[in-house]
């Protein structure tokens, strides 16, 4: 096991990594070592992207898995300043996504299949049935989750909008999307600056997320309990006031009102032209 690694790992998990680590197949990899060190952005140098940095980015996303190669989904790469500046506002006003240089929208597309059965004179009803829209979100996140690995391996940071779903119907209209497409969540690229450094959140630890045969809650508990002290210590380390983990996400979930306007989601999927039957 490298020294590295086990920086990475402890980073991630705040905890010894297993003796295993560095030994087997995956956890040699770069791609494992990259992956470790994702962190969420939001801080930009004004700087332009280097020229097929968003192409290399899209190829990455297409080789993605795709469900029954459908490839139903679509990303709009957004770079003027004033539309950036308005999405900005839209997704909660978070400034960060004028700051980036790219700000990528992805989309669920079934508009594509559809045009493609109008053009053959075929029958389209698949479409409209909450499985379709479902692949379509599987594959857009999976695709985009794709890009993200490149980007970071490159240097290069990113952090996802969920902010974009607040207003659908005003997405739609800002990036004149056709009937059946939807923006799903943004993506903010940019080359990360220096002087507000991001850093690697620790996360649940395995024992919460990791089932063997069947699932299991017997030690969920204390495994909550465990991550709300490496949380509240990471807080602390960041400046930022202190909290309980599973407290912030109880109330996260405990009314309507933490969806900020998701709430009246399927209306506007339904205006957008998904019946979700």
């Amino acid at each position: 096991m490298t020294d590295r690694l086990t920086s990475l790992w402890q980073e991630r998990y705040r905890s010894a990594p297993p003796s295993t680590l560095g030994q087997d197949p995956v956890s040699r990899t770069d791609v494992f070592a990259s992956l470790l060190t994702h962190k969420s952005v939001r801080a930009y140098l004004p700087d332009a992207l280097p020229p097929g940095t968003i192409e290399a980015a899209i190829a990455a996303a297409q080789s993605a898995a795709t469900s029954s190669n459908l490839q139903c989904w679509s990303v709009i790469a957004v770079q003027d300043p004033a539309r950036r500046a308005r999405f900005a506002a839209l997704c909660g006003n978070q400034a960060h996504i004028a700051q980036a240089p790219v700000f990528l929208v992805w989309v669920a597309d079934l508009s594509r299949l559809d045009r493609m059965a109008e053009r053959e004179n075929k029958p389209r009803e698949g479409l409209d049935y909450t499985e379709t829209f479902l692949l379509a979100t599987i594959d857009a996140a999976l695709a985009a989750q794709n890009a993200v690995a490149s980007l970071e391996a490159a240097g290069l940071g990113t952090v996802y909008i969920g902010g974009l779903r607040n207003h659908p119907e005003s997405v739609a209209s800002e990036l004149a999307l056709p009937p059946r497409c939807m923006g799903l969540f943004g993506l903010c690229v940019g080359l990360p600056d220096p002087s507000h450094p991001a850093s690697v959140k620790p996360r649940l630890p395995q024992a919460a997320v990791l089932h063997r045969e069947r699932y299991e809650t017997q030690d969920e508990a204390s495994q909550i309990a465990l991550h709300d002290e490496r949380d509240s210590a990471f807080q602390k380390e960041q400046g930022l006031p202190p909290r309980h983990w599973s407290e912030t996400m109880t109330a996260r979930i405990g009314t309507r009102a933490g969806l900020h306007g998701r709430d009246t989601l399927l209306a506007s999927l339904h205006k957008l032209g998904f019946p979700l039957k």
